[in-house]
């Protein structure tokens, strides 16, 4: 059985009961917030199917120019999620200001922070600020680092801080060969899978909209680049996913 790791089930085109039918091998998953809309969507499905779905709450880099307005809206339906995210930075696409994006970023941190909760960070173009944030605020050992697609010199920089390793489609695309020189150095006790759906589909389904039951592709890549056998890849890393998100 897998947990996917990260999945926004309630943006998908489909409808979330029959994603989670095609999915029986998907024990459960996270559905994160990009926004309060969102946010308030994926808390309403872990009500609804409370033993498959774990909601994640927070602002994604691109709506962060909606911080000042959606703030106290995340803040209250972050006290009943299970983590803050999706958050982060996102300097490739830059459709908030970096300022703005910063600010609601490390605001995010600090709020996981005050609540105990594990943060779920986006990162693209963005390595060293996020490192930097997530350095000056502490919060490393509670931080997962979303469908990573770092190097491994900013991998072992990121473990080092503490942060778990959560990867995605990326690391069975043809062109994923930097993420998975990445994937070799990541202590298997250290990392989650995901599917990121509706985005990301791994081979043979790339350009397709996601869905969860295919996190099993990207456990049989993580596999392969660990020489190990796809359950245990399953085993390990739903049970890391356990310890991170329902402990």
């Amino acid at each position: 059985m897998w947990v996917d790791s990260h999945c926004h089930l309630q943006l998908a085109d489909h409808e979330p009961s029959v994603l989670l039918e095609r999915a029986p091998d998907v024990d459960w998953l996270v559905a994160p917030g990009i926004d309060a809309a969102s946010s308030s969507a994926a808390l309403q499905l872990a009500a609804r199917y409370p033993d498959r779905i774990t909601a994640a709450v927070g602002l994604h880099p691109h709506e962060a120019d909606k911080w000042s307005v959606e703030r106290n809206l995340i803040i209250e339906e972050a006290r009943r999620s299970a983590a803050i995210g999706e958050i982060g930075l996102d300097f490739y696409r830059n459709l908030s200001p970096r300022d703005q994006q910063l600010a609601a970023f490390t605001d995010q941190l600090e709020m996981a922070a005050d609540l105990d909760k594990p943060a779920v960070v986006h990162c693209r173009d963005a390595f060293r600020e996020i490192f930097d944030a997530i350095e000056s605020t502490g919060t490393g050992e509670r931080v997962v680092m979303h469908c990573w697609t770092g190097g491994p010199r900013w991998t072992r920089r990121f473990l080092d801080l503490g942060a778990m390793i959560s990867f995605a489609g990326p690391v069975a695309f043809e062109t994923g060969e930097t993420v998975r020189q990445a994937a070799a150095v990541v202590p298997p006790e250290r990392a989650m899978v995901e599917t990121d759906t509706p985005y990301l589909s791994p081979p043979p389904f790339r350009g397709e909209p996601n869905e969860p039951a295919r996190v099993a592709l990207v456990g049989k890549a993580l596999a392969r680049v660990w020489g190990t056998t796809v359950g245990d890849v399953a085993r390990i890393t739903s049970a890391n996913a356990r310890r991170v998100f329902r402990p």
